[in-house]
């Protein structure tokens, strides 16, 4: 196989890879907004602070912007709306000022619980392979 074949392939190869990541995202988040009026984005943060919540441990907001794969003023604007929705507090972390801790409230731990076996089901029925494939 030439060089110019091989990165062929995979150029197509990529570009396949992106078709399936905007189907499923795109469906993902549609479902989740009509169901539980949240969005892939706020799905993602409430499941990294539910685990956390479950594990007894503290999210900081730049361990949180490294986990969800967003930018550090699109997590917080995000942040600000879960916090306004009532589903995260932030709070300041006591050895360092300029840290900020973010954790889930009863009421995000609630719709986390709740979009979870949607968002599952989502994923289910758009990735896995019809039978013979």
């Amino acid at each position: 196989m030439s060089k110019s074949t091989h990165e062929d392939e995979l150029a197509a190869h990529w570009h396949d890879v992106m078709g399936l990541y905007h189907r499923v995202n795109t469906a993902l988040d549609r479902t989740l907004m009509e169901r539980h009026s949240v969005s892939v984005s706020d799905f993602e943060v409430l499941q990294e602070l539910y685990a956390a919540d479950r594990s007894g441990t503290q999210v900081r907001m730049s361990e949180l912007e490294s986990s969800v794969h967003l930018s550090q003023s699109a997590l917080s604007r995000l942040v600000s709306r879960l916090e306004a929705g009532g589903l995260v507090l932030r709070s300041m972390c006591e050895d360092d000022r300029r840290s900020m801790y973010v954790g889930i409230t009863p009421k995000g731990s609630q719709r986390f619980t709740e979009a979870r076996p949607t968002q599952r089901s989502t994923l289910r029925d758009l990735m896995t392979p019809a039978p013979g494939h």
